[in-house]
């Protein structure tokens, strides 16, 4: 690699080049959805971002272990069952099919790995059997509690010390707990709830143990790199620092990635406020690429504030581009052709997508302006090497421009003639030609159609339309 990946490393709490235990491969896990609802925008950005850091890794390592879970076990879960009065894999079969129809319309690819809680509850037990066998975990009253204060280390990757928790808790603490900070492995089931037996009854796991176990089942003790939402830095991360390492004595993860908020209109998305963006509902108003796009609009460390500009502008931007793509559909991309330099070195730099997108529009220009079919070619295989880095402009351009300009739709598609015609206009504008594409206009007008020119590209509307 020219430029090595660097990310910021929460635990670190600054960027650094990635390290991974093995020079020719990379493991990460991130943290998928509760599956008991439908995908909101918020869960969608870690979705979105990782997807474009697993593209990343995959170009520059020879292989790539990806995995990123379904928590299909939980109290929410077991509420949202109940209240329908289905077994809880009902629930959660039904909301991950949406999410894996959300998350497709997005142009997230798939991780390697989707495990399910429900499928590892005994890699759970055996994880909770050692840590209560390494004095790291104790049973009480039927649950099993991690100790906290036999982690010395506890609360360095969300900065927060012990003491300081405590002060500020604000929850009753458990007659049995032996420590205030003492979190849960397992904790019992009553009849009425989903159970599994183990050697300290029927139960279920707690939350923060479930990654731990899946880490440990398919990537082994220590992970390169481990993602998520900013909100889950404490104490899920946390917790799950500490069940690793002292379970086996050896470093976690080598690097902490989070993903900042997403709000909505300056406001944090809440049911109270009735402002909680449901992804398929947000697919209702734009094509999945352009929820994308904006959602790749704000650095993934910073906040992201949802609002009708943002989407606007992506859609907008998308045109743009495709409307140049459309002009030379007809042209082949050359194979094997490697992505941009520039925009290799901007994502390199901690995912820096705008930089990326800067980058885009040079390669889009020089699209534009190139003056033979073979600089086109080259151009175009470019531009769109470059662009799968982020997963953009990989669509079909009449297809894609048909849904973000719906006035598109009266482009004559069947119309060879009249297509024809546009293609030479907007060769003539290009090439400054201004008098040949006057010529052009009047001819596109005998054939029923005015030509409206805007920033996103020509737009032929139907000569009646325009002027009843």
């Amino acid at each position: 690699m020219t430029y090595p990946i660097t990310l910021y490393n929460t635990l670190k709490r600054q960027k650094a080049p990635l390290r991974t235990g093995r020079p020719d491969r990379v493991t990460m896990y991130v943290c998928g959805p509760t599956v008991y609802n439908y995908a909101h925008i918020g869960n969608a950005r870690p979705a979105v971002v990782f997807d474009v850091l697993a593209r990343l890794l995959r170009h520059d390592y020879p292989e790539v272990v990806y995995v990123r879970n379904f928590t299909d076990v939980d109290d929410k879960i077991n509420q949202a069952a109940a209240a329908a009065g289905l077994p809880i894999s009902a629930i959660t079969n039904r909301y991950i099919d949406a999410y894996h129809q959300d998350m497709r319309s997005l142009g997230v690819l798939p991780p390697d790995l989707e495990p399910r809680v429900t499928a590892h509850i005994a890699d759970i037990i055996a994880l909770i059997d050692t840590l209560i066998a390494r004095g790291h975990a104790y049973v009480e009253q039927g649950h099993v509690l991690f100790h906290v204060p036999s982690y010395p280390a506890y609360g360095q990757l969300s900065g927060r010390r012990v003491e300081d928790m405590l002060a500020g808790a604000r929850v009753e603490v458990a007659p049995y707990k032996r420590d205030p900070m003492d979190f849960v492995l397992w904790k019992p089931s009553t009849p009425a709830l989903p159970g599994w037996d183990s050697p300290w009854g029927r139960g279920r796991p707690g939350w923060h143990v479930e990654c731990t176990a899946m880490i440990d089942k398919h990537l082994g003790h220590t992970i390169d790199i481990h993602g998520g939402g900013q909100d889950l830095i404490f104490p899920h991360h946390e917790n799950e620092i500490a069940q690793g390492t002292c379970a086996h004595g050896e470093l976690y993860c080598r690097t902490w990635v989070h993903n900042s908020f997403v709000t909505v209109n300056g406001q944090k998305m809440s049911k109270s406020l009735g402002n909680v963006l449901l992804a398929r509902e947000l697919l209702d108003q734009a094509p999945g690429e352009a929820i994308r796009l904006a959602l790749l609009s704000t650095h993934y460390r910073k906040p992201l504030d949802w609002n009708t500009q943002r989407l606007l502008n992506a859609r907008e931007t998308l045109i743009k581009f495709y409307s140049s793509l459309l002009q030379v559909e007809h042209i082949d991309v050359l194979p094997h052709t490697s992505p941009d330099l520039q925009v290799l070195e901007a994502l390199r730099n901690d995912l820096n997508v705008s930089g990326v997108l800067a980058r885009l529009r040079v390669l889009l220009t020089r699209l534009d302006e190139a003056d033979s079919d073979d600089r086109r070619a080259h151009a175009k295989s470019v531009l769109l090497a470059s662009a799968a880095l982020i997963g953009l402009l990989q669509q079909p351009p009449q297809t894609v421009l048909a849904e973000l300009r719906p006035a598109a739709v009266e482009q004559p598609s069947d119309n060879d003639r009249v297509q024809s015609l546009l293609a030479e206009r907007e060769q003539a504008r290009r090439d400054r030609d201004f008098a040949r594409s006057d010529a052009l206009r009047a001819a596109l007008k005998a054939e029923g159609f005015l030509v409206e020119d805007t920033p996103s590209g020509p737009v032929l509307r139907p000569v009646e339309k325009e002027l009843a």
